[in-house]
């Protein structure tokens, strides 16, 4: 994810500079990138119609296969406080 963030921000940090010094982009018009977005959606319909005409229950397996490892990394695990310090908790 943050790759993704930091490609984002580069963009728009260059848009910025582009702007501030009246230079055209020499980014594609509008109607590749809806092509591109096209080719990304029509990879993923044969995988659609399989599962569909299959009648194949996505299994959460899938997740822990397809994901690891996390992109942030190992997520910190949430622990209970313990009583004596939830009764000290200042009270509004």
């Amino acid at each position: 994810m943050r790759p993704y963030l930091l490609s984002l921000a580069a963009g728009l940090l260059v848009g910025l500079v582009y702007s501030l010094v009246r230079v055209r982009s020499p980014a594609p018009p509008v109607i590749a990138l809806v092509g591109l977005l096209g080719i990304l959606a029509g990879e993923q319909i044969p995988t659609l119609i399989k599962q569909v005409l299959g009648r194949q229950v996505s299994a959460t397996a899938w997740v822990t296969q397809q994901v690891k490892p996390h992109c942030f990394g190992q997520l910190p695990q949430g622990t209970q406080p313990p009583a004596a310090i939830k009764d000290k908790e200042p009270t509004s």
